[in-house]
């Protein structure tokens, strides 16, 4: 097969190991800037040109898109959508899943239990929003990313202050969204590693101080944990939820049961580190065999 992983460079540790997993099965794999990637459309021929050169069509690509790049990023995968080729996550599943109003929306509606969320554009409403969700209370700008963008507010004042803060200075619109604090799961989350209807792999991440933020990227570190049978249920219900065969979910451990606090479509793979689970073969293994199913149903169909 010829697979073009669409990422920000070739020194990414996890584009570095799929690039090794996919040449180890005898693939011919290509990695894209899809940053520099410039599009042609007209009524015929949906092209992608790279370096100056039109890209020859691929049997699948595998989207490794950055949240600061996520407009054109998907534009990009949309223009191979257009071709007809395989993609392992759909530009709308990502787009989605970067939005969390939109996220929090789509799994209210499958029925995924998460912490209460609020979210409100009115800054006379902030009494109200406090009554209903309580203090502690997590304040989030919906297209944060890596724990930036989210802060905990104690108190009534404090949480004041947030929003009006996040309200004057939010000058592109990004929706800002109150969330319930779990106390119980304060500076721990556990992330499991979905590929297609699989759990293949799952780490604990706890905060090193007192943040209450676990992500790997604000410090946190990374231990080995076994998922209960109903947390499986709920990352692979989460993941189905949001149209994503390969991606994190991330979930709190609640006095009410598993919570599900958001699903990365691109999820880094500091997880096999942790756990020693090769998560890059699992997510080859995965194009292969629904790219072939994918080419010989077209195959049928022509």
């Amino acid at each position: 097969m010829k697979i073009a992983i669409l990422s920000n460079g070739p020194g990414n540790y996890s584009t570095k190991r799929l690039v090794e997993e996919a040449k180890k099965r005898g693939h011919k794999v290509e990695v894209i800037k899809y940053k520099n990637c410039y599009l042609a459309l007209d009524d015929k021929h949906p092209d992608v040109y790279y370096g100056g050169e039109k890209l020859l069509k691929y049997d699948a690509i595998l989207p490794r898109i950055s949240n600061s790049m996520t407009r054109y990023g998907c534009a990009v995968v949309r223009q191979f959508e257009m071709q007809g080729v395989y993609t392992a996550a759909s530009s709308v599943a990502i787009t989605r899943s970067r939005d969390k109003l939109r996220a929090a929306q789509i799994l209210a509606k499958y029925d995924v239990d998460t912490p209460k969320t609020l979210v409100s554009r009115n800054t006379s409403d902030i009494d109200d929003l406090l009554e209903q969700i309580g203090l502690p209370v997590i304040i989030k700008l919906a297209k944060g990313t890596h724990g930036n963008g989210v802060i905990l507010a104690d108190t009534r004042k404090a949480a004041k202050s947030a929003l009006q803060a996040f309200y004057l200075y939010n000058e592109d619109g990004t929706n800002i969204l109150l969330q319930e604090f779990i106390k119980e799961s304060a500076g721990t989350d556990i992330r499991a590693f979905v590929v297609g209807n699989q759990v293949v792999a799952s780490m604990q991440r706890d905060s090193l101080d007192d943040d209450f933020r676990s992500n790997l990227h604000q410090g946190g570190a990374g231990t080995p944990v076994k998922l209960t049978n109903r947390e499986k249920k709920i990352a692979l219900k989460a993941a189905k939820a949001m149209g994503l065969h390969i991606c994190g979910v991330d979930l709190m451990r609640s006095e009410r049961g598993p919570l599900v606090l958001e699903v990365n479509a691109s999820p880094g793979f500091g997880i096999e580190k942790v756990t020693g689970c090769d998560v890059s073969s699992k997510i080859i293994e995965y194009i292969e065999k629904n790219a072939k199913r994918r080419h010989s149903k077209d195959k049928v169909g022509a």
